[in-house]
């Protein structure tokens, strides 16, 4: 049986505006059946400072604001809900249940919104309270907390929560890839660990993708490998927090499921070329977005991220306009074969990982065929000039290499015209 706590009626939001170090509250969220509708507060709505949390979902007036299209919650606010591997940290904690015997439904959106971290993705959190902000697992581990982890749990020295359970009680909760917050001196990091079932090592590929993307010409958010308690450690720089002089600032994030205004039920309609026309009108410098986003579509083709779905994607939203965030997530996929499809349509029905869906999708883009071909060239060259030097910055095995090579990236099948 559920407690009460396990079935939040409501939840205020509390919101970091433009260049501040600490929150105000912003309005309250309130479940009605399996419904969730916002309500922006009088006082955040008289601040001469408010931006819309996002637009057009959310607009800056009184009363309960509709929910737009399927939805079940604002797409804005379900952006800032924990992970797969939040939630069943959340589950385990909440009600006792591991591995393949949580699941996710068992707790409801306002929970998860209530029960996760407060050092979330972009920047929203949540409380029980209109007047008093109080967060939750503010404290990050440090970058030297997890490289000394095995260390300090020998010696009997207790690690934070959150990467307790990420480095030595991942297998046992289940679910998602584990993860968990580092800050090392100014600089925050969300850590992806190993995994005892992995075939491969995935964490090292999704490396190996990240420094080639970035060397392809992408922005792409800084990454880096360690090792901790044995564990091979992925670090991927966050882009979403400032630390000033007074404390961190926070961006405020929006997925591209959100600009599609789709639901997770409804986001295999998602498509690069619906992106592409919501940048053309929404974007800042929309060319120079068009043209970062086909390289992230190509890179993604030639790398076999088949993953690129609509909550891997995001802008930052500044209450007027949107501006693509770096690139992250770019992790090859597993695949025995050759065929394979994105996520994400790529132009018209067609999402077949191949360099010539890409190329029927140029115009979308604004580009040529010609200028589609260099990106090809460059992105290509780029793959197979910095290989080796990539796979040994990272110690790649041999067999992972050969596991990789030409089956995730380059596979005959993607580079075909």
């Amino acid at each position: 049986m559920m407690t009460s706590k396990q079935n939040n009626k409501e939840a205020y939001v509390w919101i970091w505006l433009s260049g501040e170090t600490e929150p105000v509250v912003a309005g309250k969220l309130e479940a009605d059946g399996e419904l969730v509708y916002f309500n922006y507060g009088k006082s955040y709505l008289e601040r001469s400072d408010a931006i819309p949390i996002y637009v057009p979902e959310l607009p800056l007036q009184a009363g309960v604001l509709p929910l737009l299209s399927d939805l079940d919650i604002p797409s804005c606010i379900r952006d800032a809900a924990p992970d797969a591997w939040g939630r069943r940290v959340i589950i385990n904690k909440q009600l006792g249940r591991r591995g393949f015997g949580a699941d996710t439904a068992d707790l409801n959106e306002l929970t998860y919104l209530l029960e996760s971290g407060s050092d979330r993705i972009g920047a929203l959190d949540f409380q029980r309270s209109p007047t008093e902000y109080i967060p939750r697992s503010a404290k990050n581990a440090s970058l030297k907390e997890l490289l000394e982890s095995a260390d300090r749990v020998e010696k009997g020295v207790p690690l934070t929560s959150e990467l307790d359970q990420a480095l030595f009680h991942g297998s046992s909760i289940g679910g998602a890839r584990p993860k968990a917050l580092i800050n090392d001196h100014g600089i925050k990091y969300i850590a992806k660990f190993s995994s005892s079932t992995d075939t491969y090592s995935v964490v090292k590929a999704e490396y190996v993708a990240m420094r080639l993307a970035s060397i392809a010409g992408l922005a792409v958010a800084p990454a880096q490998m360690v090792k901790a308690a044995g564990k091979d450690v992925l670090l991927i720089e966050r882009f979403d927090r400032v630390q000033v002089a007074s404390g961190w600032e926070r961006k405020s994030m929006v997925s591209a499921l959100t600009l599609f205004g789709l639901s997770d039920m409804t986001a295999r309609y998602a498509s690069y070329e619906d992106f592409a026309q919501i940048i053309r009108a929404r974007f800042a410098k929309p060319k120079q977005t068009l043209h970062e986003l086909y390289g992230r579509l190509v890179f993604n083709v030639l790398c076999s991220n088949t993953d690129d779905h609509a909550r891997n994607h995001a802008a930052f939203w500044d209450g007027r306009e949107l501006t693509l965030t770096p690139a992250y997530d770019i992790c090859p996929q597993n695949r025995s074969g050759n065929e394979a499809v994105q996520a994400m349509l790529i132009v018209g029905d067609n999402k077949f990982s191949q360099l010539k869906t890409c190329l029927e999708a140029a115009h979308i883009f604004l580009l040529s065929r010609s200028e589609a071909c260099e990106i090809f060239d460059k992105t290509e060259a780029a793959i197979r000039d910095n290989w080796d030097r990539v796979c040994e910055e990272v110690e790649l095995s041999p067999v992972d290499k050969g596991l990789m090579w030409q089956r995730q990236f380059l596979n005959p099948f993607s580079t075909e015209r």
